[in-house]
């Protein structure tokens, strides 16, 4: 009998969890040959979303929970429950429903009798997406994939089921700036990818705004390519020649015509132009060196105010 944590990242879930456990509770009945324990990571909630876990945590010892002393993010939500994940297989899905549990069974079969590593799911419709929202999401899976030697499957969600080694393997990387879609690629494996229509949540709100969602995509271009960098050095370099190139043309003009050195206006548009480029390549520089100065610093991705989980602390920090 094999035993799968499931790990729920929550941030103002009240609302869902009733839901997710119920469905939760069908999906164990249909996998009875196996144990389940629900891991549930509280990330600084500022609803009733904590008493909820308390009040599931009386009733079935099944689930368990980390609960952080603020919010700390997704990404550290994650981790936190891999560090914690006492089972012989993990699987990570939002408690809003819009992972199903219903896929568990197919994704479980793939990992326990097929021999893949890992089994992960990609939405193929983005019904009930905003358009500009789907737009900018695709184009940023098309910019990875090309700057990035790390694939990223469009439409990907966290929502994959994984066996003990893969799991370890994403607790060996514990960087600071975490972008888990790129970590699940990294570190290889073999992968099933299960596809569904996109489902919409059960209640609530999401808490992914547009800003968010485009700091993270940020945040995923800067852990897994160094492309940026590369172009604006080639952006430098081209300036620096169609500079000289103008100046040289400026000179020859002046000596063969005369009184063609002047005008302002060209001038103060050009020097627009390379300050723009200046500061654009001065901030790819910084977004980058920030990220390595938090890195230095080895502040712990997460706090943990309180938890109730079936790992020993001991365990839990390997």
């Amino acid at each position: 009998m094999s035993k799968i944590t499931v790990i729920v990242p929550c941030y103002n879930e009240e609302s869902t969890l009733h839901f997710f456990y119920e469905e939760m509770q069908r999906v164990a009945a249909q996998m009875a040959e196996n144990t389940f324990e629900y891991l549930f990571v509280d990330d600084g909630s500022k609803d009733g979303t904590m008493q909820v876990i308390r009040e599931l945590r009386a009733k079935d010892e099944r689930v368990t929970y980390v609960s952080f002393s603020r919010n700390f993010g997704k990404e550290a939500a994650i981790y936190a429950g891999l560090t914690h994940a006492s089972g012989d297989y993990v699987a990570i899905m939002d408690a809003d429903l819009q992972d199903p549990p219903a896929l568990l069974p197919e994704m479980y079969r793939a990992v326990a009798q097929e021999g893949y590593d890992s089994a992960a799911t990609r939405r193929v419709t983005r019904k009930g997406e905003p358009p500009i929202r789907s737009f900018f999401a695709r184009r940023f899976y098309a910019l990875m994939n090309r700057i990035s030697d790390v694939e990223l499957m469009d439409g990907a969600r966290d929502y994959r089921l994984m066996n003990r080694q893969y799991v370890n393997a994403l607790l060996d990387m514990q960087e600071y700036n975490r972008f888990s879609k790129g970590l699940f690629g990294w570190v290889g494996f073999r992968i099933k990818w299960i596809e569904f229509e996109n489902v919409e949540r059960v209640a609530g709100e999401t808490k992914w705004s547009f800003w968010k969602l485009f700091k993270y995509s940020l945040d995923g271009i800067v852990a897994f390519s160094s492309t940026p960098l590369y172009i604006s050095s080639i952006l430098g370099a081209s300036m620096c020649g169609v500079g000289g190139a103008a100046i040289l043309f400026i000179v020859i003009r002046q000596l063969l015509f005369g009184g063609s050195a002047y005008g302002w206006p060209s001038m103060v548009c050009i020097m627009i132009l390379i300050g723009g480029l200046q500061l654009l390549c001065l901030g790819i520089l910084g977004l980058y060196l920030s990220k390595a100065y938090l890195e230095v610093k080895r502040r712990p991705i997460y706090i943990a105010r309180e938890a109730q989980t079936e790992k020993t602390p001991e365990q839990a920090a390997r």
